[in-house]
């Protein structure tokens, strides 16, 4: 009986850290994914020139722990509407591989109202819609990759409850104002040539080069990049429109002159930071090296004066002189003439 119970309590443990992030609490009539949005953010997009309906972008970066809301203006450019704190989020930098690794992902995702979670066991959330075209052809594997709320992460990203309400409000009123999806982007910090640079000798660097293109586009033209999956690698803005096979050859893509001229600098930038990088080891193996060179010179000294004071201590006195003075305080005798021989 102990047994199977134990048995029991072992596989509802389970089941509650596969359902962690994506779970769903029971039916009631909380109505927490319907409250309005606050009169002072609706008043900020009219600032900017938009509106709660208007087109939105969502970018997460990993080392920074933000998560930035972008909204389309009248105008037709993205710009940027609110940066929130991420709370937590599980493991390092670098995407998620499998099933069980704590990993949160990065790359890029497409969000539907389909992924949104009403009723999560933390307070709100949207599906990241992991593993995505790319994660797949990779083999990589996972589930229930969420933003939420609740600040606790088993491989998702946590934000505030408070945080969490107001994204998931203007995620709703995009849906409403017919958006069919908003796009998602997670990098594991500011896609910089000096920021790679510091990462050059990390397994994951040929991916993030991969999408540092579609953060560029979105930094260079301030509108998120269509995106799609082809020889294993993403590809943005393709010419066709239709969906690619992701193991087959990338089609030809006609390239922005400003991006062009971005990862030229960036080439540029990239190689003077490595060197810089690896110039400044070499300088600190230097130190270290001359700092140990010091301290053993110094051990040395130290123990050849020891050794000295240590003779002289034996010749007056030492433990193993033979000759042991004798301090009396009388005048020491005058010593005998020398008899002629």
């Amino acid at each position: 009986m102990f047994r199977k119970i134990s048995a029991a309590l072992i596989l509802l443990w389970v089941a509650f850290g596969l359902v962690a992030c994506g779970g769903f609490l029971p039916k009631s009539n909380d109505n927490r994914h319907n409250q309005p949005l606050s009169s002072m953010t609706q008043a900020g997009l009219r600032n900017m020139g938009s509106s709660p309906g208007q087109a939105m972008v969502i970018r997460i970066f990993k080392e920074e722990k933000t998560l930035e809301v972008w909204k389309r203006t009248n105008a037709g450019a993205f710009k940027l509407f609110k940066t929130y704190e991420i709370c937590a989020f599980s493991g390092d930098l670098g995407p998620k591989i499998k099933e069980g690794d704590r990993q949160s992902p990065e790359g890029f995702y497409t969000i539907t109202p389909g992924l949104m979670n009403p009723r999560s066991n933390y307070y709100l959330a949207f599906n990241t819609g992991f593993p995505n075209k790319f994660d797949r052809v990779w083999g990589r594997t996972g589930s229930d990759l969420m933003v939420h709320g609740d600040c606790s992460s088993r491989g998702c990203y946590a934000m505030t409850d408070e945080g969490i309400a107001e994204i998931y409000a203007l995620a709703r009123e995009t849906f409403k104002g017919g958006n069919q999806s908003f796009q998602l982007q997670i990098f594991p910090f500011r896609m910089t040539a000096a920021k790679l640079a510091q990462q050059a000798s990390s397994q994951h660097l040929s991916f993030w080069k991969d999408i540092k293109e579609g953060y560029d586009l979105f930094e260079l033209t301030k509108t998120p990049p269509t995106w799609d999956v082809c020889e294993r690698q993403y590809i943005f803005n393709a010419a066709g429109g239709g969906a690619l096979n992701p193991m087959g050859p990338c089609p030809a893509v006609t390239q922005n002159a400003a991006l062009t001229r971005q990862q030229q600098a960036d080439d540029i930038a990239f190689a003077a930071a490595v060197e810089s990088e690896a110039q400044k080891a070499a300088r600190l193996a230097a130190e270290a090296e001359r700092q140990a060179a010091g301290e053993a010179a110094a051990k040395a000294r130290g123990e050849a004066i020891g050794g000295f004071f240590s003779g002289i201590g034996n010749m007056f006195g030492g433990k193993d002189a033979d000759v042991v003075p004798v301090i009396s305080g009388k005048p020491a005798p005058r010593p005998m003439p020398r008899l002629p021989r």
